[in-house]
């Protein structure tokens, strides 16, 4: 559906030439949410932006739907555009237009009747759960049904591609979830193809199906979601994933630890193991459990346990051994002399 292929875009800067994205290679599948995840000037905006032309290449080639775009102007530009529709993080709603007037304005530029419009809008107004807010201002909208007037405007036109520019930063948790819940129900309901952009991996782990990792300007690391955060290949993607996930044991609980501390983590095709009572049962060590979490990612389950072992020393570190051979994933976090 979409492919970039060895993409590099600069930049002039005085008298230097900034290079925003290095030659970046990757395919995006029809129909699928894709993620394009990083920091602050990786290169994710202006890379989202080459997909309806925004944003010029300067090598490389753009390609959707197997045909080479970044050469398109004039009409063929113009006709490329009416298929990808964009949403923003704030919105960009018109605030003296009404709800109807900045959805219709799409169809009206595209020469669609009066009758056309009124019915279209109406539709895709109830798709978004909106059609009691047809003649509210922006100003009297919330952040979330602000996005969603957004979202129908970007798709009225019959858009076939979705680009998401941080579209849940200016939310709060609660309208984050909804509304990746309504783009992920409009993305099977109408077939489009969304590409996300965002700096936060939560967003990617809910919606997206597979994951692009960029560090400055450049591409590190693809892969579907689970494994991205199941087992990173990339030190930036682990160390973007461990700021995310957040989950770590208080230093003040460390400290008053005798021993050590296990961290098991715990993924397909192992998640349902039973390695405690199994260690338990094998050598005789007993755990403390001091921390424990799982979730789901794609409908997979991964869980993260920190446990403090007790029992003989020998038997200990033969259950190291052990867990290590099963669950893949096993870390010394602390290690204090009883």
């Amino acid at each position: 559906m979409i492919e970039f292929k060895n993409v590099s875009i600069k930049f002039k800067h005085k008298k230097n030439i900034l290079s925003a994205v290095e030659n970046v290679s990757f395919g995006i599948k029809k129909g699928e949410i894709f993620g394009i995840a990083g920091s602050s000037g990786a290169g994710k905006s202006t890379l989202l932006r080459t997909i309806n032309l925004l944003q010029p290449v300067s090598s490389g080639d753009v390609f959707v739907d197997g045909e080479l775009i970044t050469h398109y102007k004039g009409k063929k530009l113009r006709e490329h555009r009416r298929k990808i529709g964009m949403i923003f993080q704030h919105f960009n709603l018109a605030d003296n237009l009404t709800v109807f007037e900045n959805i219709a304005f799409v169809l009206k530029t595209a020469g669609k009747s009066k009758q056309e419009t009124n019915t279209t809008v109406r539709e895709y107004l109830s798709l978004v759960g909106l059609s009691d807010k047809i003649d509210v201002y922006p100003s009297n909208l919330s952040g979330g049904q602000k996005q969603r007037v957004a979202i129908a405007r970007a798709l009225v036109g019959g858009a076939q591609i979705l680009l998401c520019d941080e579209p849940t930063s200016a939310l709060d948790v609660e309208t984050t979830v909804s509304i990746l819940g309504l783009i992920q129900s409009l993305s099977v309901r109408l077939g489009i193809t969304v590409v996300i952009i965002t700096h936060e991996l939560d967003v990617i782990k809910t919606i997206c199906s597979r994951c692009a990792v960029m560090n400055h300007g450049k591409l590190v690391e693809i892969d579907d979601v689970y494994t991205i955060f199941t087992n990173p290949a990339n030190d930036y993607t682990k160390q973007l994933i461990g700021h995310t996930q957040k989950f770590e044991l208080p230093e003040n609980i460390i400290n008053n630890i005798k021993g050590k501390i296990f961290k098991l983590t715990f993924h397909e095709p192992h998640a349902n193991t039973p390695v405690i009572s199994d260690v338990t049962e094998l050598f005789g060590v007993k755990f403390n459990i001091l921390l424990g979490r799982i979730e789901y990612i794609s409908e997979k389950p991964l869980g993260v346990l920190y446990v403090n072992p007790t029992g003989d020393e020998k038997a200990i570190g033969q259950s190291l051994v052990y867990m290590e051979k099963i669950l893949k994933k096993v870390e010394v976090v602390h290690n204090a002399r009883v």
